[in-house]
């Protein structure tokens, strides 16, 4: 079921206690947010979506389910017949190197938890924050007639659906392929490790979901989503 709202502060906290397989809809956030509380333009025309979701037990479920839920975008990204498309570990949905769509997970109930998805449509967020002038891509940029959010909306959730319970059935390594596929040519990376910098090349995530990094040496380090403050994509390699 997909409940539908003019403006709500945040639909992750609406969905907070649904049922798993339930998701709400709104026009317009006034408290969007992404990963550690940071600010998410939520302006009309965009697609400010949150999904429940079973959440099986483990820390691998935990990490995979991020990481599966931009594979979903993705896919149906691919339906609409957007190809251009790569993730930026570990949420965000680029297009020719600007975002389209992030993700946020919370999990406020033991055994589900909550996929907000907001993507850029027809929205025009720079407007609200001069910063993000030539940082987003929407689908009126890519789409001469972008579907309406509800149809677009239930779209992505069936794709969500499909790979939440591929995910529950096969584990993590069964995605592991298609999603490593996403994340494009490898790159040198700059991660913020909550203060602590530290560079290296980013090879995609291991079977467990963590980022793998590899450093001058070859030595490979394996990071999980919460330890990382900020990935900084500094160049791609040849």
């Amino acid at each position: 079921m997909l409940y539908e709202y003019e403006t709500v502060a945040s639909t992750n906290l609406i969905a907070a206690n649904l049922e798993p397989w339930t998701a709400v809809r709104a026009d317009t956030q006034t408290s969007g947010r992404g990963r550690f509380q940071r600010t998410w333009v939520s302006d009309l025309g965009g697609l400010w979506l949150s999904a429940v979701v079973p959440l099986g037990e483990g820390e691998i479920h935990r990490r995979a389910l991020p990481l599966a839920a931009g594979l979903a975008i993705c896919n149906g990204l691919h339906d609409l017949g957007i190809s251009e498309v790569r993730l930026r570990w570990p949420n965000d949905v680029l297009v020719h190197g600007r975002k389209l769509a992030g993700l946020l997970i919370d999990q406020f109930v033991a055994g589900r938890a909550v996929v907000g998805i907001g993507l850029n449509v027809k929205n025009q967020p720079e407007k609200c924050d001069p910063n993000l002038a030539n940082h987003v891509r929407r689908l009126a940029d890519l789409l001469s007639n972008p579907p309406e959010l509800p149809d677009l909306a239930r779209l992505l959730l069936a794709h969500l659906k499909r790979v939440v319970i591929e995910l529950a059935d096969n584990g993590s390594p069964s995605l592991s392929l298609r999603i490593n596929k996403l994340w494009g040519v490898p790159r040198t990376v700059e991660l913020d490790l909550n203060g602590r910098l530290c560079r290296g090349t980013f090879t995609g995530v291991d079977s467990e979901g963590r980022l793998i990094l590899v450093d001058h040496s070859g030595t490979q380090s394996f990071y999980d989503a919460h330890e990382v403050r900020h990935l900084t994509e500094l160049h791609c390699l040849p």
